[in-house]
């Protein structure tokens, strides 16, 4: 009775074993993806995550060619929702965040390839950018900070250079710069910084360089980066990028993706696969 037992209860085991496996890249009876799928492109493994009927539900996984993990997707209902994480291909966090209906909300994080913080961005359960924003030199060193109410500058805005001396103060109200409030320092080792007027607007991450022409932060610009790749397009208003588009790239020149800007606020991102 004991032996009937053992092989009674083998059976379902090795059963078992055989019904999980036969849930990898499987369709329901509409033909549609059910079950957990792993997603190859030219033979190499791209993505993975769970299938409910054809829509995509949980955390799901994309990889590079060369197999390091490229981003963690969290779904619901077939759409980006919940926490996402985004890496370089060195291995190191690219951004994270949570993603709600085509936003990020609550805090984000965007580092640069070294590992070190680039943005440190609050959102509303808007999606628009409110309270402490902070900008981060590649060192690490504070670059800009200042507070932020739905998507606007509002009061203080601090700005930094790479070892850590304060440059720059300008104030805002509702998104308008008060020229007149603006303070240039020279820092100096023999005595205290002091301010000096001046009317002079810094864009939020300053461009390396731009198109042929004077960049004045008004009008259409496109901006470069250091290697001549696109940054930055659109029309600019006191230094910012109002409606337009900004590129990032990773440590290979590729482009990974666009952010789109509308009246001032990021509107949709997208993501190159």
């Amino acid at each position: 009775m004991y032996k009937r037992f053992v092989i009674i209860l083998f059976l379902f085991y090795s059963a078992s074993i055989w019904a999980q496996k036969d849930t990898l890249n499987q369709t329901d009876n509409d033909g549609k993806q059910h079950g957990y799928w792993i997603i190859n492109e030219n033979g190499v493994k791209s993505e993975e995550g769970r299938f409910e009927h054809g829509i995509r539900t949980g955390i799901w996984k994309a990889y590079f060619p060369s197999g390091k993990i490229k981003s963690l997707i969290t779904y619901q209902n077939g759409k980006p929702n919940g926490y996402a994480k985004f890496y370089y291909e060195n291995g190191n966090v690219s951004e994270e965040g949570i993603w709600k209906e085509n936003k990020w909300v609550g805090v984000y994080k965007y580092y640069h390839p070294n590992g070190n913080p680039a943005y440190e961005w609050k959102y509303s359960d808007s999606g628009k950018r409110t309270g402490i924003q902070k900008y981060y030199h590649e060192n690490g060193k504070i670059m800009i900070e200042g507070e932020w109410k739905e998507g606007k500058e509002n009061g203080t805005i601090r700005e930094f250079d790479k070892n850590g001396n304060l440059i720059a103060e300008k104030t805002f109200n509702n998104g308008q710069l008060d020229v007149a409030s603006v303070k240039i320092y020279t820092p100096s080792t023999e005595q205290k910084q002091e301010p000096q007027q001046k009317e002079k607007v810094v864009e939020e991450v300053k461009p390396q360089n731009t198109e042929i022409g004077i960049f004045d932060g008004n009008g259409f610009h496109k901006t470069y980066t250091k290697d001549g790749k696109l940054d930055r397009e659109g029309e600019w208003k006191n230094g910012r990028l109002i409606d337009g588009k900004k590129y990032f790239y990773d440590e290979s020149g590729k482009l990974i993706k666009t952010t789109i800007y509308k009246n001032g606020n990021v509107v949709n991102i997208i993501y190159n696969n």
